[in-house]
């Protein structure tokens, strides 16, 4: 590869610039430069030519035009191993250009302003700076382009070794075709907003997330994974304090984990096994959450993933270290609670800053993707049946139907109030699903509420339920056999609550 004799400088993210910098000119590289990279050079005395005096002509239209000329462009773009090109530089006395460091103007910090003007966001749309990544990266095998500081250290690294290797340009060009995709769908996404809201399905989905790990392997040994992250929050951005490395079916299960426990307002414990809850409580202490959630169904339990939507303290951390499990996310744990659950080597802790419902979820199929809203829609409740349900009854309804949710269907859910007693998921029957809660469960039934995702299509669901104990039901209503559902209801001297919502979870 080429010898690096010249770098051209232009950046706006000015991290670790200077002692790159300082190392380039150490090495005997000519460093050219625009107007305030040039002066931060220049002001620590690290000598520098400004652009203008190659050009022949002064930054203009108020910093709108800079790089953009030919004796610029020329010696970034001419191929080295093209004797034609070399003339045309020799002609027009054109030093070529073996390095360009530039990152953009940042556009998604000035969009993210509330309230930004147009006109703001019209000139922090860098023009230059996409122009000289491009052609370095178009030029890649006689240039190399630096996007980022996190490229300073490794390719100096390297530099000090002696040339830059092909395969290191490579990697640069990719990189730098990536960043500059990026900032046009960064603009591009803004500016369509300007006017108008965004639509909530866009006509382009436009889906951009960086590779954070590569998984030993996916759902099974067989399948390569990878996690990629979207945000700064959630479980995709937490944070490991300890254990194993996280597997593809861990965060899985963290998410539905974390999810759920988002949904209360006191303190909430789940215990996730296979996406599905087979534990959650709501109640006045994380501890106690946790041992509520606990006694659903230890069995399952063990091994299972869990979430809390406090910091984990000190007793809940000395309960949990009873029990074999494979991951924790919490959005902080004490001192006190680290220090007893790292005593466990291979358990996963995580911390997780909390994150907004996300405007879209999405899922491939073959061929494509499915995207829809997210379920955040709330309860329609009317009294369906003769008997109305106590206060009690009530508040374990609500509670009931907010884990039902997060269920797989079709989804039941026997529960009191803050705490679930059994749960049936997945069956290709609603009836079934409400035997299989049944069937599993540890606590009695006697006095629990049943929650259920969607409409009961026959009385036999209400019936087997009653017939194990549940006094109350809640369900979206919408059956052609409602009127019979309620009669049922009536019958057995149970309440039956509709919520005009349907929480399939596929």
């Amino acid at each position: 590869m080429p010898k690096i004799e010249r770098a051209l400088l232009s950046v706006t993210d000015k991290t670790g610039l200077l002692p790159f910098a300082r190392q380039l000119h150490e090495l005997g590289v000519e460093l050219i430069s625009t107007g305030g990279t040039a002066k931060l050079l220049r002001d620590n005395k690290i000598p520098v030519r400004e652009v203008a005096e190659i050009t022949g002509f002064p930054e203009m239209l108020d910093g709108r035009v800079k790089t953009i000329h030919p004796r610029i462009a020329a010696g970034v773009l001419a191929i080295r191993a093209n004797p034609e090109h070399m003339r045309s530089l020799e002609e027009h006395q054109i030093p070529p250009i073996q390095m360009v460091v530039v990152n953009l103007y940042q556009f998604e910090k000035i969009a993210a302003k509330p309230n930004v003007a147009r006109e703001e966001l019209i000139e922090n749309i860098d023009i230059g700076g996409p122009t000289m990544i491009r052609a370095a990266a178009k030029n890649f095998q006689d240039v190399a382009v630096l996007v980022s500081p996190d490229q300073y250290e490794p390719v100096m690294a390297e530099l000090k070794k002696g040339e830059l290797s092909a395969a290191t340009h490579w990697r640069l060009a990719q990189e730098a075709f990536l960043h500059t995709a990026a900032y046009d769908r960064a603009v591009s996404r803004r500016l369509l907003t300007i006017d108008a809201p965004a639509p909530v399905l866009p006509e382009t989905l436009d889906i951009a997330a960086k590779r954070t790990a590569v998984l030993r392997y996916g759902e099974n040994p067989h399948q390569q994974a990878a996690l990629y992250r979207l945000t700064n929050a959630g479980i995709a951005a937490a944070e490991q304090l300890h254990g194993k490395e996280l597997s593809y079916n861990n965060l899985v299960d963290l998410d539905a984990a974390w999810q759920l426990v988002q949904e209360f307002e006191r303190d909430a414990a789940a215990i996730i096994k296979h996406t599905n809850p087979c534990g959650c409580a709501e109640q006045a202490s994380l501890k106690e959450a946790y041992l509520k959630a606990l006694e659903a169904d230890p069995v399952s339990a063990f091994g299972g993933v869990l979430a809390f939507n406090r910091k984990v303290d000190e007793a809940t951390a000395g309960e949990v270290s009873k029990l074999f499990v494979e991951a924790i996310a919490a959005p902080a744990f004490s001192e006190a609670a680290l220090t007893i659950l790292r005593a466990k080597k291979n358990l996963r802790l995580v911390r997780v800053t909390p994150t907004t419902q996300p405007e879209l979820t999405i899922r491939s199929i073959s061929g494509g993707l499915l995207a829809q809203t997210a379920d955040t829609a709330s309860p329609e409740i009317s009294i369906k049946s003769a008997r109305q349900p106590s206060d009690q009854e009530m508040r374990a309804l609500l509670f009931g139907w907010k884990v039902c949710k997060h269920v797989k269907s079709n989804a039941i859910v026997y529960a009191r109030e803050g705490q679930i007693v059994s749960v049936g998921a997945g069956q290709m029957s609603r009836v079934d699903s409400v035997k299989v809660g049944a069937m599993k469960a540890v606590l009695p039934l006697a006095g629990t509420v049943v929650a259920s995702d969607a409409f009961f299509p026959f009385p036999d669901g209400v019936e087997e339920a009653a017939k194990n104990g549940a006094t109350a039901f809640i369900q979206p209503g919408g059956s052609v056999k409602d009127a019979d559902v309620i009669a049922a209801a009536d019958r057995l001297g149970v309440a039956m609550v509709f919520t005009n919502i349907r929480h399939f979870r596929h």
